[in-house]
């Protein structure tokens, strides 16, 4: 059995273990309820902005802007959402393990650090990477979906697509790929953005409309913004999942943590009572030595 001095210095390391588990437990749930509540109250101004672009194209026969033209691929390019810190479980690893069956052509770009560092280390076409902070803006992914756009119209890539952990809920969160350009099927798109919100009524809108300045000048606009306001969305996903995984992980932490203070505890008083036998059992059999003699 392990000495007693050694058991008292292993339970007091873990229970500094578990005190800072449990501050990094509480700032991750502080985030994380921001997170949520920023990425659920943007789902239904994504299915707005979705619904008035599935309008204006509805009105055009022809490909009414660049970004929604079909064409041949010939290269991808895949925007991954990974996070800059560590410690949340598995999300980083399950998210990567979706590019393992990825073969061709395929430029990367990365936000977050663990991102760009698996891109760079599996020998992928690493072309530009960003960061953004934990409360995310839209100018922070702004730059990463204006280079996505650009790329795209130069012809540099063929596709635009997404990498990032959906969050459904603070338990679960799930890894997606999903296609952004070219803009193709609104319908599709609509059907998810309102299957994420629970929307099972749909107002059929054929009403005449008079749109300012033109249909045609909104479209030269208004498909670059749903592009930003999608990956703004998705990125705004990514980090609920990140803190809401790290918040779990943490608690998880704690919870060992605290179990293995328990069995060191019960350990330790083992061995003190062992020591304390052990004692009595030397100055009985002194006493009986001295009795003897």
């Amino acid at each position: 059995m392990k000495g007693i001095r050694e058991i008292k210095h292993r339970i007091k390391a873990v229970k500094n273990t578990a005190q800072i588990t449990r501050a990094m437990q509480l700032v991750a749930a502080s985030k994380m309820k921001r997170a949520q509540e920023a990425a659920i109250a943007k789902r239904p101004y994504a299915l707005l902005l979705a619904e008035i672009l599935g309008s204006l194209v509805s009105r055009v026969e022809s490909a009414p802007s660049p970004l929604m033209e079909k064409r041949s691929v010939k290269t991808r390019g895949i925007l991954v959402m990974g996070t800059d810190k560590g410690l949340c479980g598995g999300l980083n690893t399950n998210l990567f393990r979706s590019l393992h069956d990825l073969d061709g052509d395929i430029k990367f770009v990365t936000i977050g650090k663990r991102a760009s560092q698996f891109v760079s280390r599996t020998g992928r076409d690493l072309v530009a990477d960003f960061t953004v902070s934990d409360h995310v803006s839209f100018s922070e992914v702004r730059l990463a979906a204006e280079y996505m756009i650009q790329a795209y119209l130069k012809g540099t890539i063929d596709t635009v697509e997404v990498l990032f952990t959906r969050f459904i809920n603070t338990l679960r969160q799930e890894p997606c790929l999903e296609p952004l350009l070219p803009l193709q099927d609104m319908d599709h798109t609509l059907q998810a953005l309102r299957a994420r919100l629970g929307v099972t009524e749909v107002v059929d809108d054929s009403r005449d409309m008079l749109f300012e300045p033109s249909v045609d000048a909104l479209l030269e606009q208004l498909p670059a913004l749903f592009v930003k306001e999608e990956i703004y969305e998705m990125m705004l996903e990514a980090k609920a999942s990140e803190h809401s995984a790290r918040m779990v992980a943490m608690k998880s932490a704690t919870d060992n943590a605290n179990n293995l203070v328990a069995d060191l505890t019960l350990e330790y008083n083992k061995a003190r009572q062992a020591g304390i036998t052990q004692e009595i059992l030397e100055i009985a059999a002194a006493t009986a030595n001295q009795s003897a003699a």
